[in-house]
């Protein structure tokens, strides 16, 4: 004859398991959100990387080696963004359609002023490292916010 024991020790661990399951899935998704969240922000941070080139390119040293070094970061920088735009079109392809958009403004954006900047001489004074104006970032600012509300309603779909 079954007793309210037997019952008992039937339940409990098939309710432990499935409590176990469901905590081991809300972990996973925490932990999903996390890893797309930094990569998010490792994106933004490449484009970031390239829209400061300009002020390094002005502010190189006259160096043979000097511009090579530079021309091999910028060409690293490159290859960054390119990756994390293919990250972003397997993950969340809404946010790379705003983050391809992002890169385009900021090579238009900082592309010309990188070109500007090549065409004045080295600076070769500590005086000289003072700029005295900021480079424009107008297009690239609206852009950053523009791929950054894109990349928030994927990390909220994410979370569901």
């Amino acid at each position: 004859m079954w007793t309210w024991a037997q019952t008992a020790a039937l339940i409990v661990p098939v309710l432990a398991f499935f409590g176990a399951v469901v905590v081991w899935a809300f972990g996973q998704r925490a932990a999903r959100r996390e890893r797309r969240a930094t990569a998010f922000a490792a994106a933004l941070a490449a484009v970031e990387t390239y829209a400061e080139f300009p002020y390094r390119v002005r502010r190189r040293a006259t160096t043979e080696t000097a511009r090579h070094e530079l021309a091999t970061e910028i060409s690293k920088n490159q290859a960054e963004i390119a990756f994390h735009q293919a990250w972003l079109d397997l993950e969340a392809p809404t946010a790379a359609n705003a983050y391809r958009k992002l890169v385009q403004a900021t090579r238009r954006q900082a592309g010309q002023q990188m070109h500007d900047a090549w065409l004045q001489p080295a600076i070769t004074t500590d005086a000289d490292m003072n700029l005295e104006v900021a480079y424009p970032r107008t297009e690239i600012d609206t852009a950053r916010v523009r791929c950054q509300q894109h990349m928030k309603a994927a990390l909220r779909l994410a979370s569901r």
